[in-house]
């Protein structure tokens, strides 16, 4: 969701030539086997599997949703005395980084977030737990509760992994008092790529911009590809789209914001968002995941709301959520299912909502989240489920994500024309699907 996302490149480049030697040498379990849960290292602390003075670590990325799965936590430690929730919270940019190092130790977290980009490294390395059976077999949930969209992400060659626990879009948040002022209507379902463009132009001067248009994918120009009839990876996952007219005429129009100065150049992540904390810019593009933070900015309370995201030849969002998943090396693999079992309940994920932890991925659940929300009116996320895009991803996502990065940023910065750096990306990104 699952969103919402930097990694700390280099650390991952290290971490992950560790964890490829490890691998080979059997340390994750060798020949393609894991080692047996009552024999494999853990994190955990407590001596008995039966319930009983146990603790489990959980591992999750978003400070922001600590408060309210702590809840969701303490609740379910009544109704399971002997079992206690450890959450542990490590940033986005360095989380994966710390568990490919956990991986190699043998201290895997017992219960963890997955996400889209990182579902196949781990699953296919017997890292995470088979779900596929405890979920036949539980009586708390069953997974068509779940959008089938969501619940494929993490099916790895006919085996589950990991279980959805939410689900994001991606919106347009806008500044109500600079509309205002410049005598702008608000965005609506109306709104087209033209009226975009329009606005951004009037609303730009006097140190403000119009719009902000960053170098970023899934809250930026990933929206646009689709809702222009490209694509970003081919459905057999063995192409890429960059090189699709329609996708390259996506990217000169979104990086025509930039071009034109309607929008910063922005490329980092903590600077989007103070964009518009700081009334630099009056609209811009950001996920759902975002609403717990600007909701305790006053600035952002007081002149800003969302809505849909204008409309291209077609409508488009990009839809991802995160999953709840378990370490293959829990020593505790019965109460870590007992706590996903209770994660993945209805009324855990009505709490979820209740708490404004994150959109429920369970069906039915979001409206409690919507109510919830007091700060802004959130609806529009949820009414662009319609025509969400699953998030383009394959085996080895973050390789071509972080090269695409890296070869588009040319043309965001006028080195070189939108189509060379989409050609350029293409290759490269091909190259990348071929060794998968």
């Amino acid at each position: 969701m699952n969103k919402f996302w930097e990694e700390c490149k280099m650390g991952r480049k290290i971490f992950a030539l560790i964890l490829t030697f490890a691998i080979t040498v059997g340390v994750l379990g060798g020949c393609g086997t894991s080692a047996p849960a009552s024999t494999a290292s853990t994190s955990s602390s407590g001596s008995s599997t039966t319930g009983e003075n146990v603790t489990l670590n959980f591992a999750i990325w978003d400070v922001q949703q600590e408060p309210g799965l702590r809840k969701i936590a303490d609740k379910f430690e009544e109704k399971n005395p002997g079992i206690k929730i450890k959450i542990n919270v490590t940033a986005w940019a360095d989380f994966w980084t710390m568990l490919e190092a956990a991986a190699t130790g043998g201290s895997m977290p017992d219960v963890l977030w997955m996400h889209s980009n990182q579902i196949y490294r781990y699953a296919s390395h017997n890292m995470l737990l088979d779900l596929t059976e405890r979920i036949k077999n539980t009586e708390k949930f069953k997974l068509s509760d779940y959008p089938d969209d969501l619940s494929q992400i993490y099916n790895v060659d006919g085996k589950q992994y990991a279980i959805p626990k939410d689900f994001d879009t991606v919106g347009l948040w806008y500044n109500k008092t600079m509309f205002d002022k410049a005598g702008v209507k608000y965005p609506d379902e109306t709104w087209t790529w033209d009226t975009l463009y329009k606005a951004a132009k009037k609303l730009t001067g006097n140190g403000v911009y119009g719009i902000l248009a960053p170098l970023r994918n899934q809250e930026g120009y990933y929206p646009f590809i689709y809702q222009n009839g490209g694509t970003v990876i081919s459905k057999d996952k063995k192409k890429s789209g960059y090189s699709d007219p329609a996708t390259v005429e996506a990217m000169k129009y979104y990086v025509r914001f930039v071009k034109e100065k309607l929008s910063p150049k922005i490329y980092g992540d903590t600077e989007r968002a103070e964009t518009l904390e700081n009334g630099l810019c009056a609209m811009g593009f950001f996920g759902s995941w975002n609403i717990a933070t600007f909701a305790k900015n006053d600035y952002m309370v007081k002149n800003f709301d969302v809505a849909v995201l204008p409309k291209g030849k077609t409508r488009a969002t990009i839809y991802n959520g995160l999953g709840n998943a378990i370490s293959a090396s829990t020593k505790h693999p019965e109460e870590a299912w007992k706590f996903l079992e209770y994660l993945s309940s209805k009324e855990a994920m009505v709490e979820q909502g209740k708490l404004l932890i994150a959109i429920p991925a369970y069906k039915g659940t979001a409206n409690d989240w919507i109510q919830a929300n007091k700060a802004f009116h959130v609806k529009p996320f949820i009414d662009m489920l319609d025509y969400a895009v699953p998030y383009p991803a394959s085996h080895q996502t973050t390789k071509w994500e972080d090269k695409a990065y890296e070869t588009l940023k040319p043309s965001f910065t006028g080195e070189q024309t939108v189509q060379q750096a989409c050609e350029i990306t293409a290759k490269q990104m091909d190259q990348i699907l071929a060794s998968e």
